[in-house]
C-alpha cells in the first residue's frame, strides 16, 4: 500500500517523526504497513523512505484542503447560509446586509414537513398580499368617487353662478332701460307740452315763449287710474307638445322669456325661434330687445316654440 493512502493519522505521526526516530515512530503507527513494504524497505536506502514521508505529507495536506472546501455562503451579520450567489444578492438586497462570508457549513435538505410548512407559509403571504391589495383597490375607488361627487358639485355649484351672474346682468340691463324708458318719456312730454304751447300761440297771435327749463308741475296732478298692467303671464308650447309657464314684468325684455326657455326646456337643445299664433307673428332678432307690453304680451300670451330655420 503508497503511503499517501494512509489517512490523516499517518500525517499526525509522520509530523511527530520528524523531531524522533522516522522510522521507530513510523513503524509504531502502522505496522501492518510496514510488513506490507518490508522487503522493499530492507533493500531501499533512507533517502528513500524520506521521500515518501514528504509525499505523505503533501497527500494529506490536500486531503485537508479539500475537506476544508466552502460548502455554502454565509451571512455574518444574521447568520443565514445560501447555496449560491443569486440568493446571496437577494438577500442583501431585501435586508440591506453586506458582511458575507464562504463557509463549510452545509446547509441540510428540507424535509417533508418543512417543506410543507414553506408552502403554508408562502400560501398566507399571498392571501395576505391579495387582501392588502383588495383593500387598497376598495381606497383608491372611493377617493375616485369622492373626487368624482366633487366635482360634480363644484360643475352645479358654477352652473348656478353663472346662471345668477346672467340674470343680475339681466336686470342690471332691465333697470338701465327702465330709467332711459322714463327720460324718453319726459322727453316726449315736454315735447308735446311745447307743441301746445306753439299752436295755442299761432291761432291767437300771441308771441311764444320758449321755457328756459323743462316745464315741471307745481304740484302733482292725481293720476288717472292704472291701466298699465306690471305682469303678465307667458304660456310657451315647446318642441314635444310640453307647456311651461311663467310670470313677468310687463317691462320685461322678450329676451329673458327666451333666456327662460333655453334653462327650463325638455325638447332638446337644438336651435329654436318664438312666435305667436293670433295674431301669427314670427319674433326676430331686434323683438328680442323690445319689452314685453310694446309687443302686445301683456296681460297674457301664448308663445310656441319651433325649430330654428
Amino acid at each position: 500500500m503508497p503511503y499517501h493512502a494512509i489517512g490523516r493519522k499517518i500525517y499526525f505521526h509522520l509530523v511527530l517523526a520528524q523531531c524522533t526516530n522516522k522510522i521507530i515512530i513510523f513503524y509504531r503507527v502502522d505496522c501492518r504497513v510496514m510488513e506490507q513494504e518490508k522487503p522493499a524497505m530492507e533493500s531501499a536506502p533512507t533517502a528513500t523512505t524520506d521521500e515518501k514521508s514528504s509525499e505523505a505529507v503533501a497527500a494529506a495536506s490536500a486531503s485537508d484542503d479539500a475537506a476544508a472546501e466552502a460548502k455554502s455562503l454565509k451571512c455574518n451579520q444574521c447568520g443565514k447560509l445560501f447555496k449560491g450567489q443569486l440568493e446571496v444578492e437577494y438577500h442583501a438586497a431585501k435586508t440591506d446586509h453586506f458582511d458575507f462570508s464562504e463557509s463549510t457549513e452545509e446547509i441540510k435538505p428540507l424535509s417533508e414537513e418543512e417543506k410543507k410548512e414553506q408552502i403554508r407559509l408562502m400560501e398566507e403571504k399571498i392571501k395576505q398580499k391579495r387582501k392588502e391589495r383588495e383593500e387598497q383597490e376598495k381606497v383608491e375607488a372611493l377617493e375616485r368617487e369622492k373626487i368624482r361627487i366633487k366635482s360634480g358639485k363644484e360643475m352645479i355649484a358654477t352652473r348656478r353662478r353663472l346662471e345668477e351672474d346672467e340674470m343680475k346682468k339681466i336686470m342690471d340691463q332691465r333697470k338701465r332701460e327702465k330709467m332711459e324708458d322714463q327720460l324718453a318719456r319726459q322727453r316726449i312730454k315736454e315735447k308735446i307740452e311745447q307743441d301746445k304751447l306753439a299752436r295755442q300761440a299761432k291761432y291767437s297771435n300771441t308771441p311764444v315763449v320758449e321755457p328756459k327749463a323743462p316745464v315741471q308741475p307745481a304740484a302733482p296732478q292725481p293720476k288717472a287710474p292704472p291701466k298699465d298692467y306690471t305682469e303678465t303671464k307667458i304660456n310657451i308650447r315647446l318642441t314635444n307638445g310640453q307647456t311651461i309657464t311663467q310670470s313677468f314684468k310687463a317691462k320685461e325684455e322678450l329676451s329673458a322669456v327666451r333666456l327662460f326657455v333655453t334653462l327650463n326646456r325638455t325638447d332638446g337643445a337644438a336651435p329654436f325661434s318664438m312666435m305667436t299664433s293670433f295674431p301669427r307673428k314670427v319674433f326676430q332678432e331686434d323683438d328680442y330687445a323690445k319689452p314685453l307690453d310694446v309687443l302686445g304680451l301683456v296681460p297674457s300670451a301664448v308663445i310656441t316654440v319651433t325649430k330654428a330655420q
